[in-house]
């Protein structure tokens, strides 16, 4: 099935975007805070640190290779077959995982976790199946009311309480949590047969998406700390300011939503790839099927685990999908920037299963 070439920067970018800073700043501060206390803006450097390294290695690779798959593309063309396919199961495993964390993030906002989050997977499905421009222009909506929220939310937030400790033991836990909301950047990669003139949009989509994304992210981090001292651990932004708590649980909501409606693009997409080289049934070639059985796919991980576990396991492929185009990078002529992100993502895979 041949694709369109519709999106131009400014979508590319929201498409990043919503799959960043729905996933990080709703879904991973509590639990990241409860890891590393204070040290949660020592975490967060190290997380972006290691995404900017990823971030940089996957837009040369998508520079090279401008279309749809992303590192299951990259590993197959540098390194070969084997790694190839372990990145695209990889990338299909985890983010059909967090396709399931994201809808019961807006499940359990709104009260009713299981049942809202598979009608939420269903609903963006059938967007998903209308076209990729309508997708983008529907996630740049949700992008933008999401940073007004939280514009409102840091210039009303409550006074001082008390103060987080500092847990040098649980950097690097709290790192790899935060990690899995800088993912989403790989979204806009494995949109590669769909952005127009890819070998210019693609690299400065990455890197402007992912900066926007650092600096929302440390504004929200040193906002959140400062009202909610330890509490954070325990808490959701919600409580960052009570004035604005009905908005903010909506703004969540919305954001959520349009990362989970990015991560259903790029599922699909990668699904699709492989489909293309048999990897997968043939029958998921067509874009309509691999976008239907990857929503599947996603309810059924909804029925079966909880939130946290849909993280976990995310975070876990997601560092060795990543491993993997900073390895492919290397074969370049890279060197610096993949050799640290190769080494981050390993580091942060083994705490990962360490904390869990």
């Amino acid at each position: 099935m041949q694709l369109t070439r519709s999106l131009n920067l400014t979508d590319a970018v929201f498409v990043g975007l919503g799959s960043m800073i729905g996933a990080g700043v709703f879904a991973v501060f509590a639990p990241a805070s409860a890891a590393a206390g204070s040290a949660l803006l020592v975490s967060l450097v190290i997380a972006g640190v290691i995404a900017l390294c990823n971030a940089l290695s996957s837009a040369w690779l998508a520079a090279e290779y401008p279309q749809s798959g992303g590192t299951y593309v990259y590993g197959r063309e540098r390194l070969g077959r084997v790694w190839g396919d372990l990145a695209g199961w990889a990338f299909v495993l985890g983010k059909t995982s967090s396709c399931a964390a994201m809808a019961l993030t807006v499940g359990t906002y709104v009260g009713v976790p299981k049942p809202v989050a598979v009608a939420a997977i269903v609903v963006l499905t059938v967007l998903n199946l209308t076209g990729v421009q309508k997708s983008a222009m529907v996630t740049r909506i949700i992008v933008i009311a999401v940073l007004c929220a939280l514009a409102a939310m840091a210039v009303t937030a409550q006074e001082v309480p008390t103060t987080a400790e500092f847990k040098a033991a649980g950097i690097l836990p709290a790192a790899a949590l935060l990690f899995f909301a800088f993912a989403g950047y790989a979204r806009i990669a494995t949109l590669g047969e769909e952005v127009k003139e890819p070998r210019k949009t693609i690299p400065r989509a990455v890197i402007i998406a992912l900066a926007i994304t650092l600096v929302v992210y440390t504004t929200v981090a040193l906002v959140a700390l400062s009202a909610l001292g330890s509490d954070l651990a325990t808490k959701t932004l919600a409580d960052v300011s009570p004035t604005l708590a009905p908005v903010i649980r909506i703004a969540a909501c919305l954001a959520a939503l349009g990362s989970l409606l990015s991560l259903q693009l790029g599922v699909s997409r990668t699904a699709l790839a492989m489909a293309r080289d048999r990897r997968l049934p043939g029958f998921m070639a067509d874009l309509r099927w691999a976008e239907i059985v990857t929503g599947l796919a996603a309810i059924a991980l909804v029925l079966a685990v909880d939130v946290t576990r849909a993280i976990v396991f995310s975070s876990f492929c997601v560092l060795l999908y990543y491993a993997i185009a900073n390895a492919s990078a290397w074969t370049l002529g890279k060197r610096f920037v993949p050799a640290i992100g190769l080494a981050g993502c390993l580091t942060l895979a083994g705490a990962v299963l360490w904390q869990f």
